[in-house]
């Protein structure tokens, strides 16, 4: 699972699938501008005197400071401060909310530094110590994250992988991912996609093919078309699936806040057994399905309660490792991994 180089055509494969050059927003690392400002010298209320030059425009003032939000110089345009609210307080953040809100630094420890969630966020981010183990887990080159969110797991895997592909269908959610993003410092990491999983994977399905038949029509005979088909070129190592599960309510025996977090966690006990059936945009399995076409190591997040039977369906002639994810004495969801992602598995990568 060594790092790769060269992987700088990444955004322009984006771009190819597409064909559209608003689908992938702009990368961050071209934000960088210049901040220039005007001086001048306090101390000397006479300089513009008579040795004014003949062609200096006497209107001209000196340039005011920009003001540079929470992102810093350079990073103005990211900032998405003012397209959600920011909460600092629990009377400020709607009743059906204010127990994530106790949660805010267990998602974002730097969550008071200004980082950002909508509502959806909110109760379906990932914790950033769950998603730093995650990441830990999936260290590779290039990893696409499916359904971003607000940037959760996708800043996290900035830290472990070279390159982080980032796709979600809200252009309000990438860009509060980016925003997050930057203040964690990776923003320049993570390539934002504004696009649904299933067109994108579906779209890149049909490229490899057409290409794969291509090559197989000029050379039918060659050894390289016969070891394309047996194991095709990926443009991604691993695949991280987190979609959305439906709702807070995919559980029956609510939640807790997680100030309560000493008390002793009923875990699925109480919650009945999550099918995949449930996931959304479609079926759980068709989803993994469609991931596997595209790479064999795939990381799963899902319900802590998702029945384990229909989890070792998908790995059928191969071992599945589920891990749970506990915060304190809380269970909080299950990863499962597939492919040369199991530990013991590697060579399956």
């Amino acid at each position: 699972m060594g790092k790769r180089a060269n992987l700088s055509g990444v955004s322009f494969f984006a771009a190819q699938v597409f064909n559209d050059d608003e689908s992938t927003l702009n990368s961050a690392t071209d934000a960088n501008k210049q901040i220039t400002r005007g001086t001048h010298d306090e101390n000397n209320p006479n300089q513009e005197s008579h040795e004014r030059p003949a062609d200096v425009d006497t209107d001209a003032r000196p340039n005011k400071k920009r003001k540079v939000g929470v992102l810093g110089a350079g990073w103005e345009k990211y900032d998405a401060t003012g397209l959600v609210p920011f909460y600092t307080h629990k009377t400020q953040v709607p009743e059906h909310l204010q127990k994530y809100f106790g949660q805010r630094e267990r998602f974002f420890s730097l969550y008071s530094s200004g980082c950002l969630l909508d509502e959806e966020g909110w109760y379906s981010v990932t914790p950033e110590r769950v998603a730093n183990q995650i990441a830990e887990r999936c260290r590779c080159d290039v990893i696409l994250d499916a359904f971003c969110g607000v940037g959760g797991n996708a800043i996290a895997f900035a830290r472990t992988c070279e390159r982080v592909i980032a796709l979600d269908t809200s252009p309000v959610r990438l860009a509060l991912a980016r925003h997050n993003a930057v203040l964690y410092g990776v923003g320049d990491r993570i390539e934002f996609v504004l696009a649904d999983f299933l067109s994108f994977a579906h779209q890149l399905t049909q490229q490899q093919e057409l290409r794969s038949q291509s090559k197989s029509a000029e050379n039918p005979n060659t050894a390289e078309n016969v070891l394309a088909d047996v194991k095709p070129q990926r443009l991604f190592d691993v695949i991280f699936l987190s979609p959305p599960w439906g709702g807070p309510s995919y559980l029956t025996d609510r939640d807790t806040a997680e100030e309560n977090i000493t008390e002793s966690d009923a875990s699925t006990q109480g919650a009945p057994e999550y099918n995949l059936a449930s996931i959304k945009p479609v079926h759980g399995r068709q989803l993994f399905s469609i991931a596997r076409r595209l790479t064999p190591n795939v990381a799963y997040y899902l319900p802590r309660n998702t029945k384990l039977d229909e989890i070792a369906d998908l790995g059928k002639a191969e071992m599945v490792e589920v891990e749970e994810e506990w915060m304190g004495s809380k269970l909080k969801a299950l990863t499962c991994y597939f492919g040369g992602l199991v530990t013991g598995q590697e060579d399956r990568f």
